[in-house]
């Protein structure tokens, strides 16, 4: 789960992480009375929406950038009006863009240096890894890619933490001298605290800013969260915007289905998130395109398959569909009887193919052969890539 920069904010706060004053407002008259109770003409306002390069985005009606500096509130109402319910393109959105549905009005400070500061996980230990690089303000894959050796890795023991040492060596590190390496070591103690307390799976700073005067804050933030430990956090599963979402992956969690969409055509139905990979990487093999990532989980019932169908045709790019099951705890009589009911609920409008392994394999096998459906059977994972592939009107 993601969440926007404005709630960002409030969670660095929360945390002792110092960052610029700022509001978030839903209409040209909430931004306008945010930035006075700013109490400063030295005002910036920003699009919301979970995605980077706003900067550099263009909105629908014209207007240019999702991030303006102004110098009153009523030059923040006029930028508001501008930018609120309308949809914001950028590099990392996609040509369809995203609606901004709420602006943030902050105080802007003055920039004498920017850093670039992450926390994230790192699965090559299992535990977390700060990243950081005195290369702050741009993407970080550009850094990587032009100038790896300005970026710098601290490994984080999981049961010790991050250790005085490490924020006081980092520091030295990303040049901060003094104070202001005291002030730099508070805050990355209290951005990995805030990872720690919130069972984040990124916490991520860009830029994080010394102003002229010393000051060190943390400009802009962004948090992934792992949704399995949502359940203990309602305070930060309110903060969700479904908006932001794929309405089909809003729509798959509601069922329990783990979905991620795709651009190919061919949409897939699968048993395990290693299973999901390996298909995807065949029907490639063979020369299509997978649609979608669907784990159907170890024991799914016939309504979720039911659902999940549902959508997975709700994708007009779908022209195929290839179930790949492998029964271990799922049986796949059970798969075979939700394909049926599902087949016959949705009046599928798209060629299906089948394959199933494992346990009650036969029994499944014999349900679809028996059930009087255009269900077309694979013998293998190679035949079921190959048969789905030139259904879908492609192939090698």
């Amino acid at each position: 789960m993601n969440i926007h920069e404005y709630q960002a904010k409030e969670l660095l706060q929360k945390f002792g992480v110092a960052t610029p004053r700022g509001k978030a407002a839903s209409t040209p008259e909430e931004a306008e009375q945010a930035a006075r109770e700013l109490g400063t003409d030295n005002l910036v306002i920003k699009a919301q929406v979970h995605a980077g390069g706003r900067g550099k985005g263009t909105f629908a009606n014209g207007f240019k950038g999702g991030v303006h500096l102004c110098k009153s509130p009523e030059e923040v109402r006029d930028v508001a009006s501008k930018m609120l319910g309308q949809t914001l393109v950028t590099h990392q959105t996609g040509p369809a863009g995203r609606v901004v549905n709420k602006v943030l009005v902050a105080e802007s400070v003055d920039i004498a240096r920017e850093i670039y500061f992450a926390i994230l996980l790192d699965r090559a230990t299992a535990g977390p890894i700060v990243v950081a690089s005195t290369e702050g303000g741009v993407e970080i894959e550009a850094v990587a890619e032009k100038s790896p050796e300005k970026i710098l890795r601290e490994k984080i023991h999981p049961l010790a933490g991050l250790q005085a040492f490490q924020t006081r060596k980092l520091a030295k590190q990303l040049g901060f001298e003094g104070t202001q390496a005291k002030a730099a070591a508070k805050l990355f103690e209290g951005l990995y605290r805030t990872f720690l307390a919130c069972d984040c799976s990124m916490v991520e700073v860009n830029p994080l800013v010394v102003t002229p005067e010393g000051q060190v804050l943390a400009l802009d933030a962004k948090f992934n969260f792992d949704d399995n430990a949502l359940y203990r956090h309602p305070e930060l599963a309110a903060m969700r915007d479904i908006a932001e979402e794929d309405p089909r992956e809003v729509e798959a969690s509601k069922h329990g289905l783990n979905y991620i969409g795709l651009d190919g055509n061919i949409a897939c139905l699968v048993n395990g998130a290693g299973l999901a990979m390996a298909t995807m990487d065949i029907i490639k093999s063979y020369g299509g395109s997978p649609a979608n990532f669907l784990d159907v989980g170890g024991s799914a019932t016939g309504d979720q398959v039911t659902e999940a169908f549902k959508i997975l045709i709700s994708d007009d790019k779908v022209k195929a569909i290839l179930v790949n099951i492998f029964g271990g705890i799922m049986k796949c009589d059970v798969i075979a009887q939700g394909i049926i009911d599902a087949v016959k609920a949705v009046n599928l409008p798209v060629p299906l193919v089948a394959r199933l392994e494992g346990t009650n394999m036969e029994a499944g096998k014999k349900l679809l052969a028996e059930s009087g459906l255009a269900v077309i059977t694979a013998g293998d994972l190679a035949d079921a890539a190959e048969k789905v592939v030139k259904a879908a009107g492609g192939g090698k």
